[in-house]
């Protein structure tokens, strides 16, 4: 709202300007009575005084009635210069309702949407996915591949998920043992030079934080997997099948990221049957 509320906040101000000005031209030498709207108090004579005419139909005060004393037929005042003759004008009418129309219902609507907009931001579910998650993931794959080749070592994403915060990653106070569970949960197809692709990455990121279509067993997983694929090529036809590969992991081969855990965390996942590496897969 620090950005936006100026530019409003200008508008309005020279929408009181521009009708200020054409109010002094218009309707600045109506005789001043004080039987009517337009008197000694509330006038068109100088530019301070318009504007607070102006403030003060904006707020709805009797504006109807300013409107009927400044139409036509009005005697002027006499030390305009133009003394017998008729002052105002029927172009009140169109002055007066497009100026409450403009402030009112527009510029005061205009304003509240910004502060409105800036409350849905700072009350918003953090644990809802949504654009800002994807900007935070690109900053921080962009720390560990500087030279933006698309993909970084799979021992890496260990560290890359604590710096994430969730529910995309896992925040730097997340236990080891779920760390690696969400890993493990992953599945992401690894290249032969071990590392992992930007989009495969992101793809099991949000599928593991959405729980979308995941399954506990490896034949469950698999048919998870085919539906996945099945509404994937709905959604998008002319998805080539080296991209699919990269959305939904293809059940070729067994993937090092699941024979990586260290020893002293095996037992914490039960559900995935493989032998543990003797090395760590990153310092504690």
């Amino acid at each position: 709202s620090r950005q936006a509320l100026p530019y409003v906040c200008l508008l309005i101000a020279m929408l009181f300007f521009i009708y200020a000005i054409i109010g002094m031209q218009v309707f600045g030498n109506i005789d001043l009575n004080e039987d009517t709207a337009i008197n000694h108090h509330n006038n068109f004579r100088t530019f301070l005084q318009a504007l607070m005419l102006l403030f003060r139909s904006a707020t709805g005060e009797a504006w109807h009635e300013i409107m009927l004393s400044c139409l036509s037929h009005r005697a002027c005042d006499e030390r305009s210069g133009t003394h017998g003759k008729e002052c105002g004008s029927d172009f009140a009418y169109f002055y007066f309702v497009s100026f409450i129309f403009l402030c009112s219902f527009l510029m005061l609507n205009l304003f509240v949407a910004v502060i409105m907009d800036n409350f849905e931001y700072l009350t918003r579910d953090s644990s809802i996915l949504g654009p800002h998650h994807l900007d935070e993931f690109i900053r921080v794959w962009a720390e560990y591949d500087p030279a933006a080749c698309g993909r970084i070592k799979y021992l890496e994403m260990y560290q890359m998920l604590l710096h994430m915060s969730p529910p995309l990653g896992l925040g730097k106070k997340c236990p080891p043992r779920v760390a690696y569970k969400r890993l493990v949960k992953m599945n992401m197809p690894i290249a032969d030079d071990n590392t992992v692709h930007f989009t495969s990455t992101l793809m099991a990121l949000i599928r593991t934080a959405l729980e979308i279509k995941l399954a506990s067993g490896m034949v469950a997983q698999r048919l998870s997997d085919a539906e996945l694929k099945k509404e994937l090529s709905t959604v998008w036809p002319s998805l080539s099948q080296k991209t699919m590969d990269l959305l939904v992991t293809p059940h070729k081969r067994t993937y090092p990221l699941r024979h990586t855990l260290p020893p002293r965390l095996c037992p914490a996942v039960p559900e995935v049957h493989f032998s543990c590496s003797l090395t760590d897969v990153t310092q504690q």
